[in-house]
C-alpha cells in the first residue's frame, strides 16, 4: 500500500508531511492548554476571569494567522520559502522555550508573541510548496493537500494528547516545554528531508520570478494607495477609542480592535490588487472568488475554532469526565477533531478522486455550503446539552463526540480544498501573499470564537444555549446562500476546478 502511494505523490510531500506534523504538534499541543492556563487559580496559572481569558486566547490565535500575511509577504519577496519556513520554525521553538520558563506574566506574553511571529513567517510558505508538487493542478492535488492535512491532523493529536497530559496532569510549563521539542524535531526532518526532496522548490522569491517574466511592477502610486489605507485605519482606531466605543486597555478592547484591523487589512488588501495589482480580467474574476471563500472560510473557523473556547469550558465545566476513579483531562476533548480526520480524510480524498472521474466532483462552493451547514448543525447538537447543562446537570460526553464528528466531516469539506483552491485561484505573483489572507480569515474566525467564549462566564450559564443557537442558524444561513449560488460562482474561477 505505501508504495502505491509513493508512486503517485513525489517524496516532497512525505517531508513537508512530517515536518507540518511536528510544527502543529507544538502549536496545537500548547494552544490545548493555553485557556486552561489563562483560566486556572489553583495550580499555578493566571487566573483570569473566562472574558478575559477568552479574549487573550482569541488575540493569541488570531495574531498567529494574521502574522501569515507578511510572513508570505517575506517569502514572496526577500526570503523565499524554504529559508520562512526554517527561520520560523525556530523562531516558534524559541517561542514555546521562554514559555517554559515560569518567570511572570510579562515573559509569558513575550513567549506568546514570538510563537505567533514565527508561525506566521511558517505556516503559509509549507502549503504554497505542497502546491508547487502538483504544477499540473487537478484532482490529484487536492488529495495531496488532504495528505498533507492529515500530517497536520496527526500531529495535533500528539501534541493534544501530550503536551494536554503534561500541563494538566503535571505541570502548566512542562507541557510548554514538550511543545518546543516537537518543533525541534519537525526542524531537523526539514532541515535533511528538504535538501534531497524539495530541490528547485521554494527558493527563488515568486516576486523575483515575476519579474524574470516581464510582469509589470506594483506603481508607486498603488504604494501610496495602501499606505493612505493603512493610515486611515489608525485614525479610525483613534476616534473609536477617544469616544469610549472600544476601550482598548482591556482584553476585550484590544480584541475587538484587533477584529477591525484584520477586516479593515483584508479589505484594504483585495482592493489593492484589484486595482493596482496589474491582474487580467480573468484573474480579477478569480479573485472575486477568493473575497467570497475568504468570507465563508472566517465564518466557518468562527464556529470549529469554538473547540479551544466555549467547547473547552464546556467539557471543563458542564460535560462528565469521570471513567472509573479516573478523570479524563478536559483538553483531550479537543482531540476528536485530529481523530476523525485522521480517520475520514482517505476516504473523502477517494471520494473526490472517484466523483471527478465520473465529472461529478462537487465544485469548490458547494463543498464550502456543506461544510458550513454541516457546522451549523453541530451547534444545533451543542443547544441541546446546554439545556441540560443550565439545569445544573453533567452533559453525556457523547454531545461533544458528535458536535466534533461533524465539524469534522465540514472540515474535511472546506480546509483542505479552500488550501489548495487559494493556490490554484492565485495570481502567481501573489500566491504567497494570497496563502496569507487564507490564514487572515482564519485569523478573524478565531479571534471571533474568542470574544465570543467571552459569555461563557459561570454566572452567566442560563445564556449557554442562546448563544450556541446563534453560531448554529448563521453559519446554516451562511452555508445555504452559497448553495443557492454556486453556479456564477463557479463561472468566476474561469475554468479552475
Amino acid at each position: 500500500m505505501s508504495s502505491q502511494i509513493s508512486q503517485k505523490h513525489p517524496k516532497g510531500l512525505y517531508v513537508l508531511f512530517f515536518a507540518e506534523m511536528w510544527e502543529r504538534f507544538s502549536y496545537y499541543g500548547m494552544r490545548a492548554i493555553l485557556l486552561l492556563f489563562l483560566l486556572d487559580n489553583i495550580k499555578g496559572g493566571m487566573g483570569m476571569s473566562a472574558a478575559e481569558g477568552t479574549a487573550i486566547y482569541g488575540l493569541y490565535t488570531a495574531s498567529v494567522y494574521l502574522l501569515t500575511l507578511p510572513g508570505g509577504w517575506l517569502a514572496d519577496n526577500i526570503l523565499g520559502q524554504k529559508k520562512a519556513i526554517w527561520y520560523g520554525g525556530i523562531v516558534i521553538m524559541l517561542g514555546h522555550i521562554i514559555l517554559a520558563v515560569p518567570a511572570g506574566s510579562a515573559i509569558f506574553f513575550l513567549g506568546l508573541s514570538t510563537v505567533a511571529v514565527g508561525t506566521g513567517l511558517l505556516k503559509p510558505n509549507i502549503s504554497s510548496i505542497v502546491g508547487e508538487l502538483y504544477p499540473e493542478g487537478g484532482a490529484r492535488r487536492d488529495a495531496a493537500f488532504s495528505i498533507f492535512y492529515m500530517g497536520i491532523n496527526l500531529g495535533s493529536f500528539l501534541g493534544i494528547a501530550i503536551v494536554g497530559y503534561l500541563g494538566e496532569k503535571v505541570n502548566w510549563h512542562m507541557g510548554f516545554g514538550a511543545a518546543a521539542i516537537g518543533m525541534l524535531l519537525g526542524l531537523i526532518v526539514f532541515r535533511y528531508g528538504s535538501a534531497t526532496h524539495l530541490k528547485g522548490l521554494g527558493e527563488v522569491p515568486s516576486a523575483r520570478e515575476a519579474s524574470e517574466e516581464a510582469v509589470a511592477p506594483v506603481s508607486g502610486s498603488s504604494k501610496m494607495l495602501g499606505y493612505g489605507l493603512i493610515a486611515l485605519l489608525v485614525v479610525f482606531l483613534v476616534v473609536l477609542q477617544s469616544t469610549g466605543t472600544i476601550n482598548m486597555t482591556t482584553a476585550q478592547g484590544l480584541a475587538q480592535g484587533a477584529g477591525i484591523i484584520i477586516v479593515s487589512i483584508s479589505a484594504a488588501y483585495f482592493l489593492f490588487i484589484l486595482i493596482a495589482g496589474g491582474l487580467t480580467r480573468v484573474e480579477k474574476y478569480r479573485v472575486g472568488v477568493l473575497i467570497i471563500l475568504f468570507l465563508a472560510i472566517a465564518l466557518f473557523w468562527a464556529g470549529y475554532e469554538q473547540a479551544g473556547t466555549s467547547l473547552q469550558i464546556f467539557a471543563e465545566r458542564h460535560t462528565q469526565r469521570m471513567i472509573g476513579g479516573w478523570e479524563v483531562p478536559s483538553s483531550w476533548f479537543q482531540n476528536f477533531q485530529p481523530t476523525f480526520v485522521l480517520i475520514f480524510a482517505p476516504v473523502l480524498a477517494s471520494l473526490w478522486i472517484s466523483l471527478s472521474s465520473k465529472n461529478r466532483n462537487p465544485s469548490i462552493p458547494v463543498k464550502f455550503a456543506m461544510g458550513l451547514i454541516l457546522l451549523g448543525l453541530s451547534f444545533f447538537v451543542m443547544v441541546a446539552a446546554s439545556n441540560i447543562a443550565v439545569k445544573g446537570e453533567l452533559a453525556s460526553p457523547f454531545f461533544l463526540t458528535f458536535t466534533y464528528f461533524l465539524h469534522t466531516i465540514g472540515e474535511l469539506c472546506v480546509s483542505p480544498v479552500g488550501l489548495s483552491s487559494y493556490t490554484k485561484l492565485a495570481p502567481k505573483r501573489y500566491v504567497s501573499q494570497l496563502m496569507g489572507i487564507w490564514f487572515v480569515g482564519a485569523s478573524l474566525g478565531n479571534l471571533i470564537a474568542g470574544l465570543f467564549a467571552g459569555g461563557f462566564d459561570e454566572s452567566n450559564i442560563l445564556q449557554m444555549p442562546a448563544l450556541f443557537n446563534q453560531v448554529a442558524i448563521i453559519t446554516t444561513i451562511f452555508g445555504l446562500i452559497l448553495l443557492v449560488f454556486w453556479k456564477p460562482i463557479k463561472g468566476w474561477m474561469g475554468g479552475i476546478h
